[in-house]
């Protein structure tokens, strides 16, 4: 690529988000794209911190909540390469417990691509729960199947991350915060940018979340309490800026969500694709694999197509169909979004940290992206 088309790519994108800073849409946000390798936009806009007028820089991070699912299904492929285990190995032969109440034949494939039928977590869960892994595995393990695991699919928002914690856990003797800084953010030099749980003495470098004001007038419209995401999780527990600025959520495991910059998870996709100075986390051979479609079919939580690989979602926000076929990544609550494209080579992301209720800003940014490479 060359170095004027580089430079026009990363000056639209900043003018683009600087536009929706400056309009009120957003508060701060990061741009970071990485493109056979080479990191060619690395684009800040706004405040991380609105009551000190702290700046959004390169290396902020930011909770993101389900984006970094990303790093911890990425995990699970490393370890499979390592020889650990297999995608068909049943999680029980690794989490004797979790076979508790007919779960014995889940395996992992079906935990990557949301099929293990285990979504929810109990109704009486608090924030203070999450913040405890012991309480939060034991509950899972003795939870019951929704539905035959591998028939149906159903986005696992909270289990996901505990399941695949776990198995990290069982199969190395060491928690997945341990496991995601020495293998993945550690050698890729993110360490202080990519985290499940992060160090409290760290929590300050973090952009403050904000809720997105609703529009004046607007109600909540009541939701039946017989709906799937109902009985998934108790609504207290619906990700907020409230929960991803508290001390205990930013601390603790809960590798459903995670807080990273844009820069730090754009360059895990970025060696996924390929090598980044001399560091590659699978094969090609394991990408292919990883990536290829998994499961389709209507998410029996919240009622909407849906298509998975092993871990990450089929296509990215603003795409087109034709497009979305070899891009793989993960959006969270709030607006934020990271993916890499097998076809093209480009690992995206953008993080915020106002929490809107869609992937507005992504899907504006990645057709200017599109539009310039």
């Amino acid at each position: 690529m060359s170095n004027v088309k580089t430079r026009n790519v990363q000056k639209d994108v900043q003018k683009a988000i600087d536009e929706m800073v400056e309009s009120g849409a957003e508060r701060g946000l990061q741009v970071a794209v990485y493109h056979a390798g080479e990191l060619v936009v690395d684009a800040v806009a706004g405040v991380a911190d609105p009551s000190t007028g702290r700046p959004y820089a390169s290396g902020t991070p930011v909770y993101c909540y389900s984006v970094v699912k990303a790093a911890a299904s990425t995990l699970i492929h490393m370890l499979v390469e390592q020889g650990k285990f297999g995608y068909d190995t049943p999680v029980a032969n690794m989490w004797p417990e979790f076979g508790a109440r007919g779960k014995q034949a889940v395996t992992v494939r079906q935990v990557l691509n949301h099929t293990a039928g285990v979504p929810g977590i109990p109704l009486t869960t608090t924030i203070e729960d999450l913040c405890n892994w012991e309480k939060m595995c034991t509950a899972i393990a003795d939870s019951e199947l929704w539905w035959e695991p591998g028939t149906k699919i159903g986005y696992h928002a909270y289990t996901f991350g505990y399941i695949v914690g776990e198995t990290v856990r069982r199969v190395t003797g060491k928690p997945i915060t341990q496991v995601l800084r020495e293998e993945l953010s550690g050698p890729l030099g993110v360490e202080k940018e990519l985290y499940f749980g992060m160090p409290v003495a760290e929590q300050s470098r973090l952009a403050v979340l904000e809720d997105a004001p609703l529009p004046p007038g607007f109600q909540m419209p009541e939701m039946p309490p017989d709906l799937p995401m109902s009985k998934a999780a108790p609504m207290s527990l619906m990700p907020n800026a409230a929960f991803g600025n508290r001390e205990d959520t930013l601390a603790a495991d809960i590798p459903a969500g995670g807080k990273t910059s844009s820069r730090a998870i754009a360059r895990m996709y970025a060696a996924l694709l390929g090598q980044i100075k001399g560091v590659r986390l699978i094969s090609p051979e394991r990408l292919r694999e990883a990536t290829a479609v998994s499961f389709t079919g209507l998410d029996e939580i919240f009622g909407m197509p849906t298509t998975w690989a092993m871990g990450y979602a089929i296509g990215a926000t603003g795409a087109t169909p034709e497009e979305s076929k070899t891009q793989f990544g993960v959006g969270g609550v709030g607006g934020s979004f990271a993916y890499g494209d097998t076809a093209t080579g480009i690992a995206f992301a953008l993080t915020k940290n106002r929490l809107a209720q869609d992937f507005s800003a992504a899907a504006k940014i990645y057709q200017v992206v599109r539009d310039g490479l």
